[in-house]
C-alpha cells in the first residue's frame, strides 16, 4: 500500500512515500552487521555524485534506479552509506564517488531528483531522496565547526565525527515555508523569480529565519515577497527537497487584500489569476507551470481542481 501523502485527494506529493523501505537505523551503529550486510549476496547499491545517478528508461514513461550487486560496486570505504532495507528483506547502500560509472549498454542516463523524481517507484525515488541528501551533506561539512579540523564519517554515513575535539556533527535539515496565495475573491497569487525564465510562475517560498514559527514565516514571506498581508495560515503537507538540504512545508495562506508590491529582488513579477485565467495562460504558454515533482504543483492544485499542463 503506498505511503505518499496526497494533498486533500489530489495527487500525491513527489519523493514523499517510504517506499517500503526501512532505514532501520538501529544498525547504523553496528559495523559488524553493516559488514555483512555489504557482503551479503542480494544486497544492492548505486552510486551517487552530484545529486545525479543513472536510471533507466522502461518504455512506458517510467524509469527505474540503476542499482547492482555489492561485489560489483565501485571501491569505496568511507562513503558507503546505508539506506535501509526493503519488504523482501533487500540491503541497499548508496556510494558517493566524484563520478558516475560508465554502461557498456549505453542504456542508462545519468539524472537527478527534478528530472527523474516523478518517473521512479516510490521505492527507488526514496532511495534516491536519501542518496542526495546525504551526499550533499557530507560533500558540504567535512570540517568541525568547533574546532575546524577535518571531521571522519560514522553511523553508515549519518553521523560525522571529530578525532580532535569530540564532536558529532548531523545531517542538516533547513525548513523551507512554500504557500499558495488566496484572494477573498477566490483567486491565487503566483509570482516569477528575477531568475526564472520568462512565463514562469510559481508559489511564493522562503527559508525559516531563527527564532520564527514556521506560520510567522508564512506571513512573513508573502509580505517581503509580494507585499501581501496574510489573515489566516492554514498547513497542508511537507516535501523532503535535499536541493541541497531543504524540507518544504507547504501551506495555503488567505490574504486579507489583493495589493501587490513585489520586492523587486526575489521576486520580478507577480499575478493574481482566477482558474479561467490560469487555464487560458496554461493553454497560450503565457505561464509555464511548476515541475511535476515540486510539491509547488500539488499545492495549485488543490485550487486549481484538475492536473496541471506538463511542461
Amino acid at each position: 500500500m503506498s505511503t505518499t501523502p496526497a494533498v486533500r485527494g489530489h495527487r500525491p506529493i513527489a519523493l514523499t512515500a517510504t517506499g517500503g523501505i526501512d532505514r532501520a537505523a538501529h544498525h547504523r551503529l553496528d559495523e559488524a552487521w553493516l559488514a555483512a550486510a555489504w557482503s551479503h549476496p542480494t544486497t544492492r547499491c548505486f552510486v551517487v555524485s552530484g545529486g545525479q545517478a543513472l536510471v533507466e528508461d522502461t518504455g512506458d514513461g517510467r524509469a527505474e534506479l540503476v542499482t547492482m550487486p555489492s561485489f560489483d560496486a565501485p571501491l569505496t570505504e568511507a562513503h558507503r552509506y546505508f539506506l535501509g532495507i526493503d519488504e523482501e528483506g533487500v540491503r541497499y547502500f548508496a556510494l558517493q564517488k566524484d563520478a558516475l560509472p560508465g554502461r557498456l549498454d549505453d542504456a542508462a542516463r545519468p539524472a537527478g531528483l527534478r528530472e527523474a523524481g516523478a518517473l521512479l517507484s516510490e521505492r527507488d525515488a526514496q532511495l534516491l531522496v536519501h542518496a542526495v541528501a546525504l551526499e550533499n551533506w557530507q560533500r558540504m561539512h567535512r570540517f568541525c565547526s568547533r574546532c575546524g579540523k577535518r571531521t571522519v564519517i560514522a553511523a553508515a554515513g549519518h553521523i560525522r565525527r571529530c578525532p580532535a575535539c569530540g564532536g558529532e556533527h548531523y545531517p542538516r535539515t533547513d525548513p523551507a515555508v512554500i504557500m499558495l496565495v488566496t484572494a477573498p475573491d477566490g483567486r491565487v497569487l503566483l509570482g516569477r523569480q528575477v531568475h526564472w525564465p520568462k512565463g514562469r510562475f510559481s508559489t511564493l517560498a522562503g527559508f525559516v529565519e531563527p527564532g520564527e514559527s514556521i506560520e510567522q514565516a508564512v506571513v512573513r514571506e508573502a509580505g517581503e515577497e509580494a507585499g501581501v498581508v496574510i489573515e489566516r495560515v492554514e498547513y497542508v503537507a511537507s516535501q523532503p527537497w535535499p536541493f541541497p538540504s531543504s524540507l518544504m512545508l507547504g501551506f495555503v495562506a488567505h490574504a486579507a487584500s489583493t495589493e501587490i508590491r513585489v520586492d523587486g529582488e526575489e521576486i520580478e513579477e507577480a499575478r493574481w489569476f482566477s482558474r479561467a485565467e490560469l487555464r487560458a495562460a496554461f493553454a497560450s504558454g503565457e505561464v509555464l507551470p511548476p515541475s511535476g515533482v515540486s510539491i509547488a504543483a500539488r499545492l495549485i492544485e488543490l485550487w486549481y481542481g484538475e492536473p496541471l499542463p506538463v511542461r
